[in-house]
């Protein structure tokens, strides 16, 4: 079982692999309105590699699928995309954009171990359509075949005639090159043609191709033989190996005249696009899956790719998690070891010293390293955006173009995943409510006629700070007002600033559609955002300006398990606060602290009052100072919010490893006191980790 899920989990993550290459196909060509010959070629390959891994896997509905889709692109290949009228190039691209999301769907109903949809008729009615368009237009080829069938076939049909004169009825099968496990195909082919046919009436040879695995070298090199006892069958049988998986071509031999000459030709039947001839031999090899032997990637134009392909390999992620988890506890290990107050007293450490160094100095490199590991591309979830631009540009009949920026910026395996949700929903939210419905109004308001959405990722070394911007109508304050006190989130008779309306849509069940359409007014979608973002440890921001567009801004930490903070102490306390959320540290005397009725001490800093929040009485800790001018202020910001921290004592800067708090923990919202994790110390106890936007927000609640 084990192997199996091993092999599953290798078919899920190439053909996922596949498909996104795929649709970015798709969507450059389709902004073109036609196929280059190399994009031709490129998903022809494709859709033989997903042919023949699902054929593999027992998938017949995808297999069918993806068959059929060759099929189609096997005549554009031959003749050029000329075949395809323009007036059938819109059907043309939507099918194909419409068997990606099938191959989506039914890849994970595979994850999910759910059955997968056995009703295709849509989609193969879709493609039999193109394909009859298509093969209208080629109908000027010529559709005879070749008889070029090597005498060495024609000797082991006649051979196998003659031992056994009771079959006259062959078909001899040739599989693509290099597809492998040609016997277990061949068994598959047999298992289906005896659901409807008599063991007594049909024979094949190789015959021991379940239990001899060295029979698939015989199918190799002098392909695979079926011989019936009537025609009937034969023809029945032909339709079943034709959809089989890998078939490259087959032979219908006919040994039933009585005529010596007639016994040694063969009649080698076709079917327009449904049978690849002799002629497509060669184009089958040099088209040949992704998984090709190394004597089969010779030629010059695939050379380059597989010697790339040859350098990666992949690595599931729990194991990364494992690395990661393990590199972590080495690094805590060395901080006990160097740090141990065994040592203190000890004389001439210098030896121990330099080793410590050199240590400490290897634990860096392995942990830099483990973390790289888990660093991909921003660009796989960036790329996914440009699918969802297009379908809502043509269901909501807007012309816009997305515009990325930043795309190669590299963040942590987990963000990626997590990230994809929260940058969709403000993409939808941007076509939706923010570029306008007709290109006549965005002229009249003097802006390019087709709307602009830019998704855009940059670096600060601690943090990547995601950004969706819309050219559109930007944010109606007094409708997401009206709204607001609608919902009873706001009084009507307080006056609210610019940026606190702004808030308003980030509450949940915030909507400012009046109808509930395909893609918004449910009161789902910004909300989602915040609390998305929130559990990556990162903030969200909203800016806008009417007429003139909205700004979503996303600051996540670049990776999740390992980050740089300062310790500090109150009392026998310590706490660890994250370097990016520090602005400056100081201390003050009483007369620098002022008394508000509202905000209770605050201090002016840079012509600005800040709240000041005392770590002792927030978290009602048992020792630490008292007297502000005691302590050292931290002045702390997160987003929008900035206000001053007051601690015992700076313990200094470290890299700390985060841990997860305990599931018990979890459970008393501990999260929203402020706190989001631990970490070890050196000389083993436990620091805790602030987040420096949930511990405002804490103290405001209060």
């Amino acid at each position: 079982m084990g192997s199996r899920n091993d092999i599953l989990d290798t078919y899920i993550y190439e053909n996922s692999s596949l498909l996104e290459q795929l649709e970015s196909i798709i969507l450059d060509a389709e902004t073109i309105n036609t196929l280059s010959q190399d994009n031709i070629n490129e998903i022809f390959r494709i859709m033989h590699t997903i042919k023949g891994s699902s054929a593999m896997m027992e998938f017949e509905t995808l297999a069918s699928v993806a068959h059929r889709l060759e099929d189609m692109f096997f005549i554009i290949r031959e003749n050029s995309m000329s075949v395809v009228a323009d007036e059938n190039k819109p059907e043309f691209f939507n099918m194909l954009f419409n068997a990606v999301d099938y191959f989506r769907k039914e890849l994970e109903k595979i994850e999910n171990e759910q059955p997968l949809d056995t009703d295709i008729d849509d989609l193969m009615n879709s493609i039999n359509s193109l394909i009859d368009k298509i093969s209208n237009k080629d109908s000027n080829e010529s559709t005879e075949t070749e008889e070029t069938t090597s005498e060495e076939a024609v000797e082991t049909t006649a051979k196998a005639y003659e031992e056994n004169p009771d079959y006259p009825y062959e078909v001899l099968v040739f599989y693509d090159e290099g597809c492998g496990m040609e016997n277990l195909r061949s068994l598959m082919v047999v298992s289906s043609i005896g659901d409807f046919c008599n063991e007594s009436d049909f024979l094949f040879k190789p015959q021991d191709i379940e239990d001899d695995p060295s029979t698939a070298d015989k199918i190799i090199e002098n392909g695979f033989l079926l011989m019936f006892k009537n025609s009937e069958d034969r023809e029945k049988a032909i339709p079943i190996i034709r959809t089989a998986g890998s078939v490259k071509s087959y032979q219908a031999n006919d040994y039933e005249a009585p005529q010596k000459e007639t016994e040694k030709k063969v009649e080698q039947v076709a079917e327009n696009v449904e049978v690849k001839v002799e002629t497509v031999k060669q184009e089958a090899v040099n088209n040949a899956p992704v998984k090709t032997t190394s004597s089969q990637a010779g030629t010059s134009s695939q050379s380059s790719s597989q010697h790339q392909k040859e350098s990666l390999i992949s690595v599931h992620q729990s194991k990364l998690d494992q690395l990661s988890a393990l590199v972590g506890e080495i690094v805590i290990t060395e901080a006990m070891v160097t740090g141990s107050p065994d040592l203190k007293g000890i004389e001439n450490l210098n030896n121990f010293a330099k080793s410590a160094r050199q240590l400490r100095k290897l634990t860096d490199e392995l942990q830099d390293i483990s973390m790289s590991l888990r660093m991909v591309p921003i660009a796989t979830c960036f790329q996914k955006m440009n699918r969802i631009v297009r379908d809502m540009s043509k269901k909501l009949n807007k012309r816009v173009k997305l515009n990325i920026i930043g795309e190669d910026i590299e963040v942590d395996k987990t963000i990626v995943d997590n990230i994809g949700d929260p940058i969709m929903h403000m993409i939808r939210n941007a076509m939706d409510h923010g570029i306008e419905i007709t290109e006549e109004e965005r002229t009249s308001k003097g802006k390019n006629p087709v709307g602009e959405i830019i998704l855009s990722a940059q670096d600060t070394g601690s943090e990547v700070i995601i950004e969706i911007r819309d050219d559109g109508y930007g944010v109606d304050d007094e409708a997401v007002l009206n709204k607001a006190i609608k919902n009873g989130l706001a009084s009507p008779d307080v006056e609210y600033s610019h940026k606190e309306i702004l808030n308003f849509l980030l509450m949940p069940g915030f909507s400012t559609n009046t109808e509930v359409t395909e893609f918004s007014g449910r009161g789902v979608g910004m909300d989602v955002v915040k609390r998305s973002v929130e559990e990556l440890g990162g903030t969200v921001t909203i800016t806008s300006q009417r007429g003139k567009g909205m700004t979503t801004t996303m600051k996540i930490p670049l990776t999740m398990a390992i980050m740089d903070g300062m310790e500090v102490s109150v009392g026998e306390t310590i706490f660890t606060i994250p370097i990016q959320n520090i602005r400056q540290n100081f201390k003050v005397s009483p007369s620098d602290i002022l008394h508000d009725t509202v905000s209770g001490e605050i201090i002016k800093i840079m012509d600005n009052f800040y709240p000041i929040i005392r770590t002792k009485e927030l978290y009602s800790l048992p020792s630490g100072v008292d007297e502000i001018e005691d302590g050292i202020l931290m002045w702390l910001e997160s987003g929008d919010t900035s206000y001053c921290l007051l601690v015992d004592e700076l313990m200094g800067e470290h890299q700390v490893v985060v841990k997860p708090l305990p599931a018990y923990v979890n459970s008393f919202d501990i999260k929203s006191c402020g706190i989001i994790g631990c970490s070890i110390l050196g000389d083993g106890n436990i620091s805790i980790i602030l987040d420096a936007g949930n511990l405002s927000n804490a103290v405001f609640r209060k």
